[in-house]
């Protein structure tokens, strides 16, 4: 009984095991870490004196779209990859924060717990793949940098791919820098001498 019993059993739970492995039922599997991929593209912090130029980008994406196909609307999955590039040739890039939010605006998450500093022409780059729902439809990053003196302002961005059938999408979103614009309510004095 014991040599039907034992071997039934292990491939009940190797069985369980793999189905876990597969649909996810274990738990979620925490992205890899993107500062060790672009270990090379870090450098040391400056002083936080120095950093006199900020800046906020938001970047909008699309986890899916509807592509038409013989008439028919037909949903279109996308990975997204966010590349953030230190355009200056002398100074490095501090970031901030980078935060990504799902399509209501709630926070989904924060990738950074401390500034990080890009080297110049350094890049780093976050994956959401196109399995990962939490975003929404329309979800969104945020980055905050900053940098010493005057310096060239970096580029933000998220790049989508995607594929239905024999057939691949892709697509560039910019990243556009936060400014506020219009009048303030209260009075605003100014003087001549």
């Amino acid at each position: 009984m014991l040599r039907v019993c034992v071997p039934a059993a292990m491939l009940v739970l190797a069985c369980l095991v793999a189905h876990a492995e597969t649909t996810g039922a274990v738990g979620p599997v925490a992205p890899p870490d993107f500062r060790a991929q672009f270990k090379d593209s870090l450098t040391a912090m400056p002083d936080a004196g120095d950093l006199s130029t900020k800046g906020t980008i938001y970047v909008p994406t699309y986890s899916r779209v509807y592509g038409a196909a013989s008439g028919a609307k037909r949903l279109i999955e996308l990975s997204t990859t966010l590349r953030i590039d230190n355009t200056s040739s002398t100074k490095p890039l501090v970031i901030q924060r980078i935060e990504f939010y799902e399509t209501s605006g709630k926070l989904v998450q924060s990738y950074l717990s401390e500034p990080l500093a890009l080297r110049p022409f350094g890049t780093i780059e976050i994956v959401i793949p196109a399995e990962d729902e939490s975003g929404g439809v329309a979800a969104n990053f945020i980055v905050e940098w900053a940098g010493a003196g005057p310096m060239a302002e970096p580029l933000v961005e998220a790049v989508m791919i995607g594929s239905q059938g024999d057939t691949s999408y892709s697509f560039v979103s910019p990243g556009r820098p936060i400014r506020h614009v219009g009048r303030s309510a209260w009075p605003q004095f100014r003087f001549r001498f």
